[in-house]
């Protein structure tokens, strides 16, 4: 059997899921979110975020739910700010310059954006005396995880709040991975998040759910008629029941916290697998993600036996590949991957 560490979503779903999935297939509800599983599931999310005034809108994807949140809280004249090598910048296929936004790039430092970088590229831009023929930071786009599986402390996420707040740009986590950054750095757990951004997602696609992302804005900040612009984009799911199941089943019992734990435990067993094996790392990662460098000559006889991602070229004669754990991954799989990279490398 071929096991593959490319990405966190190749598998299906959580057995919890699929159970709950069939044991309500019969059960007929009223469509677009509006019924009592989707209910249950945002009341779930508000009592787990500790923010009962939280406003919740359930989505099937990250690209469309980084797209509809950009584009309806942005004015027609404003940009979203993000790190060289955020997600929106980089692997969005243009998806938020597509909706008229321009993407407003500061430095990247190891996936994480700084709060004194931002603080001056937003003075920069208002103490320039032509701003107003510019493009105007209008929201901070941050992932939590970041791309490169580093993690916002606590005083970081603060710094980054003070001065989003005090150039009124709204600070949004991208949360694709959360629940693996929660298991990662606990401290930084979802009642802090809902305390200190605007608006950000428990992703579910990555973190055991077959799709779907919940969307939490905690401010009272939701964009107006915020479900008519969701049906504009094309993004409204007629059956909103597969996502109120998956996250009602997610947010039961602590599914989601405890699929993020099992994938970090996993991360940390796989991270001795690649140094045993003589990988270099490209750099610390306490997430499910891991990057190391490998020689250009063995990518291909290693992708015949295991699947990896392919991330960046390191040198002219070295590559920078990932390995991701997940909410399924085995001992199986590891202790595999251990026998492949003894025989490959």
């Amino acid at each position: 059997m071929r096991y593959t560490f490319e990405c966190d979503y190749n598998e299906g779903m959580a057995p919890e899921i699929l159970e709950a999935l069939s044991r309500t297939n019969m059960v007929q509800t009223a469509g677009y979110g509006m019924d009592p599983f989707t209910e249950s599931a945002k009341e779930k999310i508000r009592a787990a975020c500790e923010c009962p005034e939280a406003q919740i809108t359930l989505l099937s994807g990250g690209t469309q739910t980084n797209q509809l949140i950009i584009d309806t809280m942005l004015a027609p004249y404003e940009g979203v700010v993000a790190a060289q090598t955020g997600h929106v910048a980089v692997h969005e296929a243009g998806a938020i310059e597509f909706t008229g936004h321009k993407v407003l790039t500061v430095p990247s430092h190891d996936g994480k954006m700084d709060a004194g970088e931002l603080e001056a590229f937003a003075a920069a831009f208002y103490g320039d005396g032509n701003h107003e023929h510019m493009v105007f930071p209008g929201l901070v786009y941050i992932s939590h995880p970041t791309e490169m599986g580093t993690l916002y402390t606590r005083d970081e996420l603060t710094a980054l709040a003070k001065v989003c707040h005090q150039y009124n740009m709204p600070l949004y986590l991208d949360g694709a991975r959360l629940g693996y950054g929660i298991a990662a750095m606990p401290e930084v757990d979802l009642p802090f998040i809902a305390k200190t951004v605007d608006v950000f997602y428990i992703g579910g696609t990555k973190v055991g759910a077959l799709f779907g992302e919940a969307v939490v804005f905690t401010k009272g900040n939701e964009p107006a008629h915020f479900v008519t612009q969701v049906k504009q984009h094309g993004a409204l799911l007629a059956k909103g029941r597969a996502l109120g199941v998956q996250f009602d089943t997610l947010f039961t019992d602590e599914l989601y916290l405890r699929l993020g734990r099992h994938a970090i435990d996993m991360a940390g067993r796989l991270q001795q697998v690649l140094a045993d094996a003589g990988f270099a790392f490209y750099m610390e990662s306490k997430t499910n993600q891991q990057f190391v460098i490998i020689e250009n000559s063995k990518m291909e006889p290693l992708a015949e036996k295991v699947g990896y991602g392919f991330w960046e070229a390191y040198d002219a004669d070295h590559t920078v590949i990932r390995f991701c754990t997940s909410w399924a991954t085995t001992d199986t799989a590891l202790e595999a991957l251990a026998a492949v990279l003894k025989e490959v490398l």
